[in-house]
């Protein structure tokens, strides 16, 4: 993967909105725009076949705060409540565990065998969690108040496939989403917190999952592949 691409990954992601699927560029890094299923922005290689693929490697994902997170949630906080950035790199940490071992999981279940090594049958994935906003972090102090919340926070995925041998860039999607909290303001914890993530990153990967089944039906990606076409059903 090369490390200039990515960081132009992240960087749009830092300012990715709602809005993107209508004003993302019709092409990037030699990808063009198509009209994705349940994601955000999707981009794909022209004529590239993604039939051959039967194992994936899935690199470690990247995870990041939203843009001065950590300040703008310790400026509505008692002191002895404070995020400190001990605490930060926990909830970075577990989200990164969370991330990748439920995409794992979900891949597993669709069939693929996960490897180490590069291969002619297998598919690179790159992920990043970017813009990750929690709403009330628990840090779990003493005399510590508590928080009621509707849900949990929000995220942008960033999910980049790669032919393992070769390093091709074939296809990218973006998605930005809230967790889904239940019915009604709830306390929130740092066990509700995970609970409500992990089922976003489920979500994600289901939705992966099933997206790269339905490339490799319709593979190869037509040659001549126009912006905003919508991939045959």
């Amino acid at each position: 993967m090369r490390h200039t691409t990515w960081l132009a990954a992240l960087a749009l992601a830092g300012s990715f909105g709602s809005a993107l699927a209508a004003d993302a560029s019709e092409s990037w890094d030699g990808l063009v725009q198509v009209k994705p299923k349940r994601m955000d922005a999707a981009y794909l290689l022209p004529g590239a076949d993604f039939r051959q693929y039967t194992k994936l490697m899935i690199d470690p994902t990247q995870v990041a705060f939203q843009k001065d997170w950590q300040k703008r949630i310790n400026d509505s906080r008692r002191l002895s409540d404070r995020v400190d950035d001990e605490q930060a790199q926990k909830i970075l940490a577990a989200a990164r565990t969370n991330f990748d071992d439920v995409f794992v999981d979900e891949f597993t279940k669709a069939g693929y065998t996960i490897v180490k090594q590069p291969g002619p049958d297998v598919l690179r994935i790159s992920t990043a969690v970017v813009n990750l906003y929690i709403n009330a972090p628990d840090t779990m102090s003493a005399g510590r108040s508590y928080s009621f919340t509707t849900e949990a926070g929000e995220a942008t995925l960033v999910l980049e496939v790669r032919d393992s041998l070769t390093n091709a860039l074939m296809g990218r999607a973006l998605d930005r989403r809230e967790t889904q909290g239940g019915a009604g303001a709830q306390l929130t914890t740092s066990v509700t917190n995970q609970v409500e993530f992990r089922a976003l990153f489920r979500q994600w990967a289901n939705i992966a999952a099933k997206g790269l089944e339905e490339l490799k039906s319709h593979s190869p990606v037509p040659a001549d592949l126009k912006p905003g076409q919508k991939m045959k059903d």
